[in-house]
């Protein structure tokens, strides 16, 4: 089976520094095969036959031991991330109008989620906010849409908040993750 790795928190503000040819060689050393990154964010394609439950762990454990760092990691297979890419809820206007308040800026971004989000915590996020900005809900994912900076969005401010274990992409890095899910 064929699954992303997404790890959360390197290579952010200076922190976490973790080059893309270490993390490729710590895939290797674990026994992946067909192991491939992308960007300096912590993306990693790769094939196993273990169960989830056991690949998390394996990854999470040997990210530690190699690194020193202990940071989360976020699974999707092929088949869930197929789906949360075709499935995308912000429709090709709504990105225009956004593109159109500012084309200088990234505007579409997913949240990915350990879990199914929680209805409470997305009451909360939407209570009493009021701007342009859009969240929809997928499976364990967010999709947002931003019209600003998503580092001045109030809303993207409080998503991170409300699922601080999350680890959040723009739209290009997840259309390149599924391009690299099909070679």
């Amino acid at each position: 089976m064929r699954y992303v790795a997404l790890f959360r928190g390197i290579n952010v503000g200076g922190k976490n520094r973790i080059k893309m040819d270490k993390l490729k060689e710590l895939f290797l050393d674990l026994g992946f095969e067909q192991v491939k990154t992308y960007i300096q964010s912590g993306n990693v394609v790769f094939d196993s036959n273990l169960e989830e439950a056991l690949l998390y762990e394996k990854i999470h454990l040997g990210f530690l031991d190699f690194f020193g760092v202990d940071t989360k990691v976020i699974l999707r297979n092929e088949t869930e991330f197929q789906i949360l890419y075709q499935k995308n809820p912000i429709s090709e206007e709504e990105i225009s109008q956004a593109v159109e308040a500012d084309g200088t800026l990234e505007h579409l971004y997913l949240y990915f989620l350990e879990t199914v989000p929680d209805q409470e915590k997305i009451k909360q996020i939407w209570s009493g906010y009021e701007e342009n900005d859009i969240m929809r809900v997928g499976e364990k994912e967010l999709y947002f849409l931003c019209y600003q900076s998503i580092r001045t969005s109030k809303l993207a401010a409080r998503m991170t908040k409300a699922f601080p274990m999350s680890t959040v992409r723009n739209w290009k890095t997840v259309h390149k993750l599924y391009e690299m899910l099909k070679e």
